[in-house]
Protein backbone atom coordinates (compact mmCIF):
# COMPACT_ATOMS: atom_id res chain seq x y z
CA UNK A 1 0.00 0.00 0.00
CA UNK A 2 1.26 3.18 -0.93
CA UNK A 3 1.92 6.06 1.30
CA UNK A 4 -0.38 8.52 2.09
CA UNK A 5 0.66 12.81 -0.14
CA UNK A 6 3.70 10.09 -1.41
CA UNK A 7 5.65 10.31 1.09
CA UNK A 8 8.76 7.74 1.34
CA UNK A 9 9.91 6.34 4.76
CA UNK A 10 12.62 3.89 3.23
CA UNK A 11 15.50 6.03 3.80
CA UNK A 12 16.25 4.04 7.22
CA UNK A 13 16.11 7.29 9.34
CA UNK A 14 13.25 9.60 10.41
CA UNK A 15 15.36 13.09 9.76
CA UNK A 16 15.58 11.44 6.31
CA UNK A 17 12.38 10.50 5.51
CA UNK A 18 11.84 14.59 6.17
CA UNK A 19 14.70 15.33 3.57
CA UNK A 20 12.64 13.15 1.29
CA UNK A 21 9.69 15.43 1.88
CA UNK A 22 10.66 18.46 -0.35
CA UNK A 23 10.69 15.83 -3.36
CA UNK A 24 13.08 13.37 -4.82
CA UNK A 25 13.09 14.23 -7.73
CA UNK A 26 11.38 17.36 -10.07
CA UNK A 27 8.41 15.76 -10.35
CA UNK A 28 7.55 14.87 -7.05
CA UNK A 29 8.17 18.19 -5.82
CA UNK A 30 6.77 19.42 -2.08
CA UNK A 31 4.69 16.79 0.15
CA UNK A 32 4.49 19.09 3.21
CA UNK A 33 2.10 21.32 1.42
CA UNK A 34 -0.34 21.71 5.24
CA UNK A 35 -1.22 20.69 8.29
CA UNK A 36 -2.69 17.35 7.33
CA UNK A 37 -0.31 16.21 5.46
CA UNK A 38 2.36 17.09 8.25
CA UNK A 39 0.27 14.70 10.35
CA UNK A 40 0.11 12.07 8.19
CA UNK A 41 3.76 12.30 7.91
CA UNK A 42 4.41 12.41 11.97
CA UNK A 43 2.33 9.09 12.16
CA UNK A 44 3.72 7.49 8.89
CA UNK A 45 7.41 8.53 10.10
CA UNK A 46 6.78 6.88 13.44
CA UNK A 47 7.75 10.41 15.00
CA UNK A 48 4.28 9.99 17.31
CA UNK A 49 2.77 6.73 18.09
CA UNK A 50 0.11 5.39 15.55
CA UNK A 51 -3.25 7.25 16.35
CA UNK A 52 -1.92 9.53 18.60
CA UNK A 53 -4.08 13.23 18.15
CA UNK A 54 -2.25 15.90 16.41
CA UNK A 55 -5.05 18.54 16.62
CA UNK A 56 -2.01 21.50 17.16
CA UNK A 57 -0.86 21.01 14.14
CA UNK A 58 -1.28 24.01 12.10
CA UNK A 59 0.81 26.14 8.91
CA UNK A 60 2.61 27.65 11.62
CA UNK A 61 4.07 23.36 12.33
CA UNK A 62 4.37 23.18 8.07
CA UNK A 63 6.52 26.25 8.23
CA UNK A 64 8.62 25.02 10.89
CA UNK A 65 9.20 21.74 9.41
CA UNK A 66 10.30 22.62 6.53
CA UNK A 67 12.37 25.18 8.15
CA UNK A 68 14.34 22.44 9.89
CA UNK A 69 14.49 20.02 7.02
CA UNK A 70 16.73 22.76 5.02
CA UNK A 71 19.62 22.68 7.18
CA UNK A 72 19.45 19.09 7.60
CA UNK A 73 19.18 18.25 3.73
CA UNK A 74 21.77 20.67 2.98
CA UNK A 75 24.57 19.14 6.27
CA UNK A 76 23.03 15.43 4.88
CA UNK A 77 24.59 16.04 1.06
CA UNK A 78 27.08 17.80 2.40
CA UNK A 79 28.48 14.93 4.65
CA UNK A 80 28.41 12.54 1.33
CA UNK A 81 30.72 15.42 -0.63
CA UNK A 82 32.99 15.97 2.39
CA UNK A 83 31.48 17.85 5.45
CA UNK A 84 28.71 19.92 6.28
CA UNK A 85 28.72 23.81 6.90
CA UNK A 86 28.88 24.71 10.80
CA UNK A 87 25.72 26.89 10.58
CA UNK A 88 23.66 24.25 9.65
CA UNK A 89 25.19 22.08 11.97
CA UNK A 90 24.04 25.11 14.78
CA UNK A 91 20.81 25.12 13.12
CA UNK A 92 20.57 21.02 14.01
CA UNK A 93 22.06 21.49 17.41
CA UNK A 94 19.52 24.36 18.49
CA UNK A 95 16.51 22.52 17.12
CA UNK A 96 17.66 19.52 19.20
CA UNK A 97 18.15 21.16 22.41
CA UNK A 98 14.71 23.43 21.83
CA UNK A 99 12.73 21.15 23.62
CA UNK A 100 12.10 17.73 24.80
CA UNK A 101 10.66 15.24 22.92
CA UNK A 102 7.17 13.68 23.38
CA UNK A 103 7.26 11.15 26.35
CA UNK A 104 6.09 7.76 24.97
CA UNK A 105 3.81 5.65 27.43
CA UNK A 106 3.43 1.71 27.58
CA UNK A 107 -0.51 0.57 28.23
CA UNK A 108 -2.32 -1.66 27.61
CA UNK A 109 -5.24 -1.47 24.74
CA UNK A 110 -8.69 -2.67 25.09
CA UNK A 111 -7.98 -5.81 23.00
CA UNK A 112 -5.11 -6.66 26.13
CA UNK A 113 -1.67 -5.46 23.50
CA UNK A 114 0.73 -3.14 24.75
CA UNK A 115 0.48 -0.07 22.54
CA UNK A 116 2.67 3.50 22.83
CA UNK A 117 0.63 6.59 23.49
CA UNK A 118 2.00 10.20 24.08
CA UNK A 119 1.83 11.78 28.14
CA UNK A 120 0.47 14.59 26.84
CA UNK A 121 -0.62 16.33 23.39
CA UNK A 122 2.53 16.97 21.05
CA UNK A 123 3.81 20.68 20.72
CA UNK A 124 5.64 21.11 17.64
CA UNK A 125 8.86 22.18 19.46
CA UNK A 126 9.19 19.06 21.14
CA UNK A 127 8.25 17.56 17.77
CA UNK A 128 11.29 19.17 15.72
CA UNK A 129 13.50 18.07 18.81
CA UNK A 130 12.62 14.55 18.15
CA UNK A 131 13.56 15.09 14.43
CA UNK A 132 16.49 17.05 15.19
CA UNK A 133 17.80 14.61 17.86
CA UNK A 134 17.65 11.83 15.09
CA UNK A 135 19.97 14.05 12.38
CA UNK A 136 22.15 14.89 15.32
CA UNK A 137 23.03 11.39 16.13
CA UNK A 138 22.98 10.07 12.30
CA UNK A 139 25.77 12.86 11.52
CA UNK A 140 27.51 12.17 14.88
CA UNK A 141 27.77 8.54 14.24
CA UNK A 142 30.61 7.42 11.99
CA UNK A 143 29.20 4.09 11.16
CA UNK A 144 25.89 5.44 10.64
CA UNK A 145 27.10 8.66 8.88
CA UNK A 146 29.53 5.91 6.33
CA UNK A 147 26.26 4.33 4.70
CA UNK A 148 24.90 7.78 3.80
CA UNK A 149 24.35 7.16 -0.12
CA UNK A 150 22.64 9.22 -2.92
CA UNK A 151 19.99 7.12 -4.94
CA UNK A 152 21.27 6.41 -8.68
CA UNK A 153 18.07 6.94 -10.04
CA UNK A 154 17.91 8.92 -12.97
CA UNK A 155 16.60 12.48 -11.24
CA UNK A 156 16.19 11.40 -7.98
CA UNK A 157 18.26 13.03 -5.06
CA UNK A 158 16.42 11.12 -2.14
CA UNK A 159 19.63 10.23 0.37
CA UNK A 160 19.72 6.73 2.31
CA UNK A 161 21.15 4.65 4.61
CA UNK A 162 22.30 1.82 3.13
CA UNK A 163 22.61 -1.07 5.47
CA UNK A 164 22.88 -3.91 3.34
CA UNK A 165 25.48 -6.85 2.94
CA UNK A 166 28.28 -5.27 1.27
CA UNK A 167 27.02 -2.20 0.97
CA UNK A 168 26.17 -2.33 -2.69
CA UNK A 169 22.49 -0.61 -2.60
CA UNK A 170 22.33 1.64 -5.33
CA UNK A 171 18.88 3.15 -4.97
CA UNK A 172 16.76 4.85 -2.44
CA UNK A 173 13.91 2.14 -3.06
CA UNK A 174 14.34 -1.08 -5.49
CA UNK A 175 10.72 -1.12 -6.07
CA UNK A 176 10.80 2.75 -7.11
CA UNK A 177 14.48 3.95 -8.87
CA UNK A 178 15.52 0.25 -9.24
CA UNK A 179 12.54 -0.61 -10.93
CA UNK A 180 12.76 2.64 -13.03
CA UNK A 181 16.49 2.18 -14.20
CA UNK A 182 15.31 -1.82 -15.04
CA UNK A 183 12.45 -0.82 -17.11
CA UNK A 184 14.50 2.01 -19.10
CA UNK A 185 17.90 -0.58 -19.36
CA UNK A 186 14.90 -2.94 -20.97
CA UNK A 187 13.79 -0.32 -23.20
CA UNK A 188 17.02 0.65 -24.57
CA UNK A 189 18.02 -3.30 -24.90
CA UNK A 190 14.39 -3.73 -27.19
CA UNK A 191 15.36 -0.13 -28.98
CA UNK A 192 18.73 -1.28 -30.24
CA UNK A 193 17.16 -4.80 -31.22
CA UNK A 194 14.27 -3.46 -32.84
Amino acid sequence: MAAPYGFRFDSGRVCLDLVATAGGNPAAGERLTGPVPLAAWLAGAQVVPPGAPLDGVDVRWVARFRALREPLGRAVRAELLGRAAASDLALLNAAAGAAPPPVVHVVRGPDGALTGVLAQPPDCAGLLAAVARDAVALLADPVARGQLRQCAGDGCSLVYLDASRGRRRRWCSSEVCGNRARVARHRRRIGRAG
